[in-house]
């Protein structure tokens, strides 16, 4: 068999195979004798019809296996001939030739792995902002725990004050159009809405919005009209004018139990005040721990990321970016954005979407690297264990839940991640952390 393998930029090659009519007959033969033996063709008995016969009833199952074959030696014969060959993808076979004299001839296009020299990878330095969990911290907590055990009193011998909670209906419209005909879906709790409760602060709802509820009482009813900020995240009602139409239902002032042991108790059975302190210290101590893994990661693999720079396969590329897209559009939509929204900023996404996959694919192929180098492995106990509680966390049977797996293609993918997330924690046990003051707002 004669191979030959033609590098082409954006991580392709050419592959070109001819196969000598010898080795194609063999295949041939064992072909048909394989289909001789399952086949039942009417006046013969099974395995005894001749060849010929074999050939005309099952012609073009014959060919399309033999070239399945034949395809599949002379990408194993490539990767022994070229050791360094990491194919990751191959395209459909062009100029598919079976020849007169019993050769076979073709060409393929082959997707590659790309080709880079590893940075020192070991002993990365980077910087995280540092995360300390304080008093304040603590308190604000405490304070929040505090307000669910609020108790709310009527208010009926005066006007509202700052600090109240005021109980209202209210719709809104902006141009004579309601803001939901303006801002689509999104913006329908925002057109109407009754029973809303809403504290009479600075910050609640839309600035100056609550300072029109001072002096009011149950039974008033209001028009207030508030400019909608210029990065308001519905993107039809920035800077728009709203007239809300408001009516003011009930008035309630709030009391706040002490900050004693008789609260500590309705919030944690048999606990003080100081134990229910450092439970939640404890708390906020474990989710910054998190944080600052997380963050650690990120820093270890951009830093890794920014030390090289190489070609990336192309069609890869585009499917990542894709991916990246559909990923941003879902978080844009969860956060408010109408669809008109996303058509308007397509291009900043897509470009956004690109960005994050290269850094995504750069990323995978560098972890892989450094895998490989370390020798890195992942043991099939390890991924049982994995799948066990994978299974556990979707309350599905083990074996069943191994078995969709297995039929799914998908074990593949999950002995993969575990590698690359053993290549991550190797880079973080060995990168140079240091932990910074976070900017100050001024800075």
């Amino acid at each position: 068999m004669n191979i030959r393998v033609e590098n082409q930029p954006n991580c392709l090659a050419n592959l070109s195979a001819e196969v000598p009519a010898d080795t194609v007959n063999k295949e041939r033969d064992q072909i048909v004798k394989a289909f001789a033996r399952q086949s039942r063709i009417p006046g013969f008995r099974p395995g005894k019809a001749p060849k010929a016969v074999i050939t005309k009833h099952h012609g073009p199952a014959i060919i399309q296996e033999l070239e399945s074959r034949l395809f599949q030696n002379a990408f194993q014969e490539a990767v022994k001939q070229n050791e360094d060959l990491n194919i990751l993808n191959v395209k459909a076979p062009q100029d598919v030739t079976h020849h007169a004299d019993g050769s076979f001839t073709f060409n393929v296009e082959l997707v590659l792995a790309p080709t880079f020299d590893l940075p020192e990878y070991k002993g990365l330095d980077v910087e995280i902002p540092k995360i300390e969990v304080t008093d304040e911290n603590v308190n604000e907590q405490l304070e929040q725990l505090r307000q669910r055990f609020a108790d709310y009193e009527d208010i009926e011998d005066r006007t509202a004050e700052k600090g109240d909670l005021a109980i209202i209906d209210y719709t809104s419209t902006s141009d004579g159009k309601t803001l939901e005909e303006i801002g689509g879906e999104q913006a329908k709790p925002l057109s109407s809405n009754e029973g809303y409760w809403i504290r009479i602060e600075d910050e609640a709802f839309f600035p100056g919005f609550t300072d029109e509820l001072i002096g009011t009482k149950p039974g008033d009813e209001k028009e207030i009209t508030v400019t909608l900020p210029e990065d308001f995240p519905i993107e039809a009602l920035r800077e728009k004018e709203a007239v809300f139409q408001v009516k003011v239902k009930e008035l309630k002032s709030e009391a706040l139990p002490e900050l004693d042991d008789e609260l500590a108790g309705k919030i944690a059975p048999d606990k003080t005040l100081e134990d229910v302190k450092g439970l939640i210290r404890d708390d906020l101590e474990e989710r910054a721990n998190k944080q600052k893994q997380e963050i650690t990661v990120n820093a270890v693999i951009d830093k890794l990321a920014s030390l090289t720079n190489f070609e990336l396969p192309e069609e890869l590329l585009k499917s990542e970016t894709q991916g990246q897209a559909d990923a941003m559009v879902e978080e844009g939509m969860q956060a408010g954005m109408s669809d008109g929204d996303i058509e308007t900023r397509q291009q900043e996404l897509f470009a956004a979407a690109e960005g994050r996959a290269v850094n995504s694919l750069k990323s995978n192929f560098l972890l892989q690297e450094i895998a490989k180098t370390e020798k890195m492995t992942v043991e099939s106990s390890e991924v049982l264990q994995r799948v066990t509680i994978m299974a556990k966390q979707d309350k599905q049977p083990v074996k069943k839940y191994m078995k969709e797996l297995q039929k799914n293609g998908q074990l593949s993918n999950i002995r993969q991640n575990m590698l690359l997330s053993k290549a991550v924690d190797f880079l973080v046990s060995n990168a140079n952390v240091d932990e910074v003051e976070p900017p100050t707002e001024e800075s």
